[in-house]
């Protein structure tokens, strides 16, 4: 029976599996190699070695109601899309309401963990940790759980472009990048057009003489200012996702495809890429398309060369006098401290049951949690993976043979790569929805619609045509919330809320509103008429006729 717990990490994914080993009895302690929580959402204006980095102006790019823990709404007031400091001050809320601190021991770095020699019989392991003094202490734990996140070794390609050591200037990874200062009157080029590319492109370009973005393969797109100015995940319903069940993939691509252009003809701005809009996680950039439109950025095919001061494009084209190279070209993941025969790999990824569990040990008493890439957020995947790994741990929830896991694995693996675009540095995507919908199933917290249609149609109604938010996933089994239901009945107005900001006379703007429909109304009824009298004089009499009581 598993009891201690370690976790390793206290970033978004560490601190719900505290929450999660406490929820089911657990005592976990969590290692924490910085002086503080948060993880990436951290920030320091220098980075420091083997931990993830952000920038400065960083504003994540998932709304607010889709990024939350289940049972803990982030406040009413905060922005729809929250700038880094709002989101760590959301999770220090969140570890002093459930009481997470005095499980985190901070300052403490995980140095290696081990099987312990009796493993077959007690699946325990041995973790042996350092503090801010070097002092190194070996510590005896039922199960583990590594939360060390996928954004901690970035990935530096120079060998990739060729005359890279002739470059007369400065070039350093996004993993660096913390503003725009040392971009003032230079002119720079940007590698690499995932999100961190374009948001640095974009804020060096209001400083910068000009800025150069060089993409392999381009991509889509889309703004997080969606139609009628409501955050673009406000869309992501089940009713949407059904309709992806359904409908062809090339259809719902062409579909995607054309809205999208429709704001912006992607190959018009040199965007277009190789592969369709599914098959791959979008840029979301509101900016990026008007500082296309403007100049200040200007779109280019792959390095193909530099010598001296001078880059060199695919096309033909070339960058002079460049005096910076930003390397926004992805990153490395690893597991130093934990032994190489026990994960598997599985083509250009660590192979994990359910993206959880390595499939090779004989008791299932390690997890990765965190280490996924979806087109939803981190916070209530990790959350949901916690749940199912506690409820493994505890006995509640039994994991198939070896085997049947392997076999499970190289079969994900193959619909990862039949279905989106993989590399060695992007190995592993899901669809956020599938994969919430199945871990829950597996934890029995699924929500049943056939249920709530039967018993609750207003509920039913905001769980399926509404956005799919976290708060579905405690309404019923294990881990059930009591406030579930209100949560998802109050989300479209925790999203309106930080918008009002200044007070509208409702009566004046609503009156004006009817007019204005009921006057359209009236005159397309009008119009309507008229065109039938001129053009069937006879129709209108007739039905007058019709309607006419009959008499004796």
């Amino acid at each position: 029976m598993v009891q201690k717990v370690a976790v390793i990490g206290a970033g978004p994914s560490g601190l719900t599996s505290i929450k999660a080993c406490l929820d089911e009895g657990m005592q976990p302690t969590c290692f924490e190699s910085s002086d503080d929580m948060g993880g990436l959402w951290k920030f320091k204006e220098v980075s420091e070695p083997n931990r993830a980095s952000i920038y400065r102006s960083l504003t994540i790019n998932i709304w607010k109601e889709m990024m939350c823990y289940s049972d803990f709404p982030i406040p009413a007031d905060y922005p729809n899309y929250m700038h880094h400091s709002k989101i760590l001050k959301y999770f220090r809320m969140y570890a002093e309401h459930f009481k997470l601190l005095q499980c985190i021991r901070f300052q403490t770095s995980v140095k290696k963990v081990t099987q312990r020699p009796d493993f077959s019989r007690t699946g325990q392991w041995e973790v042996v940790t350092e503090d801010k003094d070097g002092l190194e202490e070996r510590h005896v734990f039922d199960a583990v759980i590594c939360c060390s996140g996928h954004f901690n070794y970035p990935n530096l390609p120079l060998k990739d472009f060729p005359g890279m050591e002739t470059f007369e200037g400065k070039y350093f990874h996004s993993w660096d990048y913390k503003g725009p200062e040392d971009m003032h009157g230079k002119r720079v080029v940007v590698i690499g057009i995932g999100n961190s590319g374009g948001d640095i492109a974009v804020e060096g370009s209001r400083v910068a003489e000009q800025v150069y973005l060089s993409t392999r393969s381009g991509a889509w797109v889309i703004r997080q200012v969606s139609d009628n100015g409501l955050p673009v995940d406000r869309f992501n319903t089940r009713f949407v996702h059904i309709m992806f069940k359904l409908l062809p993939m090339s259809f719902l691509n062409w579909l995607g495809e054309k809205k999208l252009n429709a704001m912006y003809d992607h190959a018009v701005y040199g965007l277009k890429p190789k592969h369709r809009l599914f098959s791959q996680i979008p840029v979301i950039n509101d900016d990026l398309p008007f500082k296309i439109l403007s100049g200040s950025v200007l779109v280019k095919p792959n390095v193909k060369e530099i010598r001296g001061s001078t880059v060199f494009f695919d096309d033909g084209s070339a960058a002079e006098n460049v005096d910076l190279i930003v390397f926004a070209t992805g990153y490395n993941y690893d597991f130093p401290y934990l032994p190489n025969d026990v994960m598997y790999k599985s083509g250009h990824r660590v192979g994990l049951y359910k993206h959880v569990f390595p499939p090779v040990l004989e008791h299932p008493t390690l997890a990765i949690v965190g280490f996924i890439h979806s087109d939803g957020a981190i916070m209530p995947q990790a959350e949901m993976q916690a749940r199912f790994v506690t409820r493994v741990f505890s006995g509640h929830k039994k994991l198939p043979s070896s085997p049947s896991m392997i076999k499970a694995v190289e079969k994900d693996t193959k619909n990862i790569e039949k279905n989106y675009v993989v590399s060695r540095l992007t190995p592993l995507q899901v669809d956020f929805v599938e994969y919430m919908d199945d871990l829950a199933k597996d934890i029995g917290v699924r929500p049943s619609l056939l249920w709530l249609f039967l018993t609750d149609f207003p509920l039913f109604s905001r769980v399926f045509w509404g956005p799919i938010t976290a708060y579905q996933y405690r309404l019923m089994g294990p881990g059930k919330w009591d406030g579930a239901r209100r949560a998802i009945f109050t989300q479209l107005d925790r999203m309106y809320q930080p918008l009002r900001t200044r007070k509208l006379g409702p009566d004046e703007s609503s009156w004006t509103g009817c007019l204005i429909k009921w006057s359209l109304m009236m005159v397309a009824g009008g119009s309507a008429i008229y065109y039938v009298q001129v053009h069937h004089p006879t129709v209108i009499p007739t039905l007058v006729s019709k309607l006419r009581p009959q008499t004796a």
